[in-house]
């Protein structure tokens, strides 16, 4: 059996695509924007300020959180959101690695 497309790439190309395509849409964008705005944790009011329904703020929510880039508590009845700072700060290291490497091809196109 052949290998599979993600098996041809390194460790680090496998995690930066998988951070990559969960902050790739829009809407968790904004949510992560008013987690981090709020300061605080998130309790339920991201469908008033996201504008999207229940069941789609939710299917991002657990992208995040599959991801650990946010983490919950339970509170009541209701699950708060609030960025894990830990994690935070190791894709931030990710990405500005792979952002920072250094093109000595400047001549190119």
């Amino acid at each position: 059996m052949g290998i599979t497309k993600s098996e041809m790439f390194s460790e680090e190309q496998n995690k930066l695509a998988k951070i990559a395509k969960v902050l790739g849409h829009p809407a968790r964008i904004a949510i992560l924007q008013y987690i981090i705005k709020s300061q605080s944790c998130i309790c339920g009011d991201l469908v008033a300020e996201i504008g999207l329904a229940q069941p789609t703020i939710s299917q991002h929510l657990k992208e995040l959180k599959n991801l650990e880039i946010i983490k919950g508590t339970i509170s009541g009845t209701s699950v708060c959101y609030c960025i894990n700072q830990d994690n935070w700060k190791k894709i931030n290291a990710i990405f500005s690695e792979f952002l920072n490497i250094n093109n000595n091809n400047l001549n190119c196109c």
